[in-house]
């Protein structure tokens, strides 16, 4: 997976564990509601970009 995402691509991952890390500091339980909703966002970005790939007939 890492060699799909790119130097761009892990930067952003790193950026966003630590963001998450020093929510977490302070309050967990919003931590915890924000990594809910980036993974939310990414299972949806996914769901998109594949059914777009299966409209192209690329998958």
């Amino acid at each position: 997976m890492l060699d799909k995402l790119g130097t761009k691509g892990i930067a952003g991952v790193a950026c966003l564990l630590a963001g998450i890390a020093i929510v977490a500091v302070q309050a967990p339980l919003v931590a915890a509601g924000i990594a809910l909703v980036v993974a939310g966002l990414g299972l949806v970005a996914g769901g998109l970009a594949e059914n777009v790939m299966k409209m192209f007939g690329m998958a």
